[in-house]
């Protein structure tokens, strides 16, 4: 009997720091969301404190656009001698954005506000305010508003480390002019490129619902930190097909640092076309790996042209670390202070050689040269 005693007590004291611990998982501090009672005894996640803390900061946009039109009539050859009225109409258009500073700053994709002539702002708590533009930066597809208002809701920027595959993720916005709606889903990849919607991509996948109307609108985590600004959705046919694209919070916060403090974002440049290596221009250039890009175009007098970069030169790294692509060459030269060195290592003629380049600065948006 005094055995037993001598044992339970250890035992019991075991169970109570296990149950202790599961509250606090559970219910504690430690939990990431509100766990709730299934209705079979299991049990269920609800988000309704992450979307509580974010919902308020994310605005839905409506623009206006006034185009001039001519009132045609039905015979072409009257209207060829006779010079018609012309008319005025308003075209709208409708978004999210996100506001992400107490002095009204909101975060959208620029193809939502793109060629509107008045944008309007209306918050979750009925205020609407007219937004003017601070910048726009096509090559992200993001732009950056400004609204006067007072006590405004404000989302978070999420610090807790990187996204993750398998992360859970909730896109807030107006999907279709509804009105303020929420979906979940997960991250399902990071990293997503070569997609043609804008010149620098680095998208976080999900399958988080994402309909017209819920672009520039919030990707959040379950703490209702931000994590990404909704973008674009890949489709056969324009309708939900279970990928969405959300550009990085990361990558939102140094646009909008770049559109306060000059009005457009500043790039690092070289002044020349890489193209990807395939199986073919890897066999042809005796490459072991098909990986890297190709050197196809220098713009003379250009940062390159300087540094002793040419045509034809497979660039294979950057400052001694391997590159998958050019697109990825790309990505780390446009984020890389002007100024600054890069240390290219380069395949010519078969030979291996490191070429040092100072980044020059890239052109507005209206060139296509990287």
């Amino acid at each position: 009997m005094k055995a037993i005693r001598f044992f339970a007590w250890p035992i019991f004291a075991g169970i109570l720091v296990g149950l202790s611990v599961l509250w606090w998982y559970e219910a504690g501090p430690g939990a990431t969301s509100a766990r709730l009672a299934g209705p079979f005894g299991g049990r269920i996640d609800s988000y309704a404190d992450a979307v509580s803390k974010a919902a308020p900061a994310v605005v839905n946009i409506y623009t206006t656009q006034v185009v001039e039109h001519e009132e045609l009539s039905s015979d072409p050859l009257f209207d060829r001698f006779v010079e018609r009225p012309r008319r005025e109409r308003l075209l709208s258009s409708l978004g999210s954005g996100v506001l992400v500073s107490s002095k009204g700053y909101i975060l959208t994709s620029n193809h939502v506000i793109q060629g509107g002539d008045e944008i309007i702002a209306s918050l979750a708590d009925g205020r609407e305010a007219v937004a003017n533009v601070v910048g726009t930066d096509p090559e992200t597809d993001l732009a950056l508003l400004q609204i006067d208002l007072d006590n405004l809701p404000v989302v978070r920027l999420a610090s807790a480390g990187p996204v993750r595959v398998g992360d859970v993720a909730l896109a807030i916005g107006n999907p279709l002019g509804v009105g303020s709606s929420v979906s979940m889903g997960i991250v399902s990849a990071t990293g997503r490129s070569h997609l043609g919607i804008a010149t620098f991509e680095n998208f976080i996948q999900t399958d988080a619902a994402i309909s017209r109307g819920n672009s520039g609108g919030a990707l959040i985590d379950t703490r209702g930190n931000l994590i990404g600004i909704n973008t674009a959705i890949l489709s056969s046919d324009g309708t939900w097909q279970g990928i969405g694209f959300a550009t990085p919070a990361s990558v939102a916060q140094e646009v909008m640092t770049d559109l306060i403090a000059y009005g457009r974002v500043i790039r690092g440049w070289l002044g020349v076309t890489v193209q990807d290596i395939t199986p073919n221009l890897a066999s042809t250039f005796g490459l072991e790996e098909v990986r890297g890009g190709l050197v196809s175009e220098v713009l003379r007098d250009s940062p390159a042209f300087t540094g002793g970069l040419r045509p034809g030169d497979v660039l294979v790294g950057v400052n001694g670390d391997t590159i998958r692509d050019g697109y990825e060459a790309m990505n780390i030269i446009a984020g890389t202070k002007p100024g600054s060195t890069l240390e290219l290592n380069v395949i010519r003629n078969h030979d291996k050689m490191d070429i040092t380049v100072e980044i020059g600065t890239r052109p507005p948006a209206t060139t296509s040269d990287r």
